[in-house]
């Protein structure tokens, strides 16, 4: 009923719309005198050939006589009342047959279905507050607006293309048919309003969306995406608040989920004091002991948050048991950390090369985040154009066990899977798990739709483009750190509010019910407290950082956060 109204309102508002009600009513009119008339004459031709019948009959003769019917039930037998047959048959082919319908056409159902298009996508936003506004919908910003409707945080798409427009509303999008290189759009959107652009096209119309609207609004903050490098001085002199290369920040993702040839903690990621790395137990003296055997934490005070079994993630029990393929998930401080590197670091050392498919912008990140950890790395690709080095470059499709052998496939105990095709993706992720069971697998991938297809496949980790820089653009709108693991697996923060507050962390059933787990608090008096005790009480406005999937943090916010405004 609503978009039924909002339906009628453009159709009636349009001027355009006015005249062309005032011609349809004309032509009405007109045929309503036509049809009488000829209803009247009726009865004179009746009456000259001896008939007489009533009123009701010459309107309905007229009437069945004009659509062409022509029942046959009264017919007239002279000249005269056969040329008046005719007459009104013509009239009727004219009026009813070819006049009535392409003036209805035009004048009221092609209107009437623009006026329902301009519901569907309108010109302009009403009393929108708090919203973030889209430039292009693609895979990053399609996985944003989830986690937007996620936080109950409004959004529109800009699309100029009317039928385009038309298309992202069938499919449930928030959609404004507007130009967002056009100044005068955003005088339309209540940006004085809203919390964020999101400049998501090309870096050349990224560039022209960042000038317009800061020439528009200075105040409003930008964020914009950039595919090259020579890009992010450009759009920061356009006027981007933030620019996020989103190939390079997957690049080094993937790099640092590769665990390198020794027992040493790898770095992920942190979350202010707080460092979250990962460590192989592979020929480690930790093999074949239980976490609680291991006293990790009574050495070194590192706090194992995780466990990764070939590429599956699971919560640390105190009698989980350390494998050949136990990957260790740790958060602590940066001493902890060191700590733990002195105690195992003297163990699985290995030259081999890490082996990168694909020398695109990702794989080529991946290879500088390599280099600058001193790890050794080969790149394969099958353009040749992309080859730089020849010393880490492999000129050769990554199909061809040949071109693989070359690259040193069988010595190499990590591959990074570049490139920007899902489908490929998946095929070599199938083809090295065969040729090499033991090695560890990173992929990429474009669409979250594949993610599980590719552990299926044999990835140990994938890293998902589309949510990568989701939650990239995502922290910079709240303001706060999250920080990707694997795809579908955050750690990231929240402050208590009064749904928590003055409940210990057992009485709070965060485990139980999001199956999130908090690793660490950050307190006023005791600063940042890792692997907290179940029975430390949460404080109002203390920070918490949990650990969990997207399902989890999503049924985490829906529990815990609904109804609390989020800060930008």
């Amino acid at each position: 009923m609503k978009f039924f109204s909002s339906q009628l309102s453009f159709f009636l508002a349009s001027r355009r719309t006015q005249t062309n009600i005032k011609k349809l009513l004309k032509f009405v009119v007109g045929l309503i005198l036509v049809y009488s008339f000829y209803s009247i004459m009726f009865h004179f031709v009746a009456r000259y050939e001896g008939m007489e019948f009533s009123w009701l009959t010459g309107f309905y003769w007229t009437l069945v006589t004009m659509s062409t019917l022509g029942f046959g039930d009264i017919v007239f037998v002279t000249d005269i009342g056969k040329a008046f047959s005719m007459i009104v048959i013509l009239s009727g082919v004219l009026f009813l047959l070819v006049m009535l319908p392409f003036t209805f056409i035009e004048f009221f159902y092609a209107p009437w279905i623009h006026a329902m298009n301009q519901a569907k996508a309108p010109k302009q936003l009403e009393q929108a507050e708090g919203h973030v506004i889209i430039t292009e919908l693609n895979t990053v910003t399609e996985a944003l607006i989830k986690k937007l409707n996620a936080y109950k945080i409004g959004y529109a798409i800009l699309e100029p293309d009317l039928q385009k427009a038309i298309d992202l509303s069938d499919h449930d999008y928030n959609v404004v048919n507007l130009d967002p290189t056009d100044y005068d759009t955003y005088s339309k959107i209540c940006i004085q309003k809203a919390r964020m652009i999101v400049a998501a096209g090309p870096d050349t119309v990224n560039t022209n969306v960042t000038f317009t609207v800061k020439e528009f609004n200075p105040s409003v903050k930008v964020v914009a995406t950039a595919a090259y490098s020579d890009s992010v001085d450009i759009l920061q002199l356009a006027g981007a608040d933030n620019v996020i290369q989103l190939g390079e920040i997957l690049g080094r993702s993937l790099a640092r989920r590769t665990l390198g040839g020794n027992a040493r903690v790898h770095v992920i990621g942190h979350i202010d004091e707080l460092v979250i790395g990962e460590a192989t137990a592979q020929e480690t003296p930790l093999i074949g002991k239980t976490l609680i055997e291991s006293r990790l934490r009574e050495i070194t005070g590192v706090s194992v948050v995780g466990i990764w079994e070939r590429g599956k993630f699971l919560q640390p029990l105190p009698d989980t048991v350390i494998t050949e393929r136990t990957v260790l998930v740790l958060a602590g401080s940066v001493e902890q950390l060191r700590n733990y590197d002195e105690l195992v670091s003297i163990y699985h050392v290995s030259d081999s090369p890490v082996i990168i498919i694909g020398a695109g912008r990702v794989g080529r990140a991946a290879a500088k985040s390599l280099q600058e950890r001193h790890i050794d790395y080969r790149i394969v690709d099958k353009n040749p154009t992309r080859i730089l080095d020849e010393n880490k470059y492999v000129l050769g499709d990554a199909a061809d066990h040949e071109v693989l052998k070359k690259a040193g496939l069988e010595e190499a105990h990590t591959v990074l899977i570049t490139t920007h095709d899902d489908d490929i993706n998946i095929y070599l992720t199938i083809y090295c798990r065969k040729l090499s069971p033991n090695m560890q697998i990173i992929s990429r991938t474009n669409y979250d739709k594949n993610v599980n297809t590719m552990h299926r496949a044999g990835a140990d980790f994938v890293m998902s483009y589309a949510s990568m820089g989701a939650n990239s653009i995502f922290n910079i709108l709240e303001g706060q750190d999250v920080l990707i693991l694997a795809e579908g697996l955050n750690i990231f923060n929240h402050k208590v509010n009064h749904k928590l507050a003055n409940k210990s962390l057992i009485e709070s059933n965060i485990r139980h019910e999001t199956g999130c787990t908090v690793v660490a608090i950050k307190c006023k008096d005791d600063g940042m407290v890792v692997s907290p005790e179940p029975t430390r009480k949460l404080q109002l406005n203390q920070e918490i950082i949990l650990i969990g999937s997207s399902e989890g943090e999503n049924s985490f916010t829906t529990k815990y956060e609904n109804g609390i405004k989020h800060n930008g």
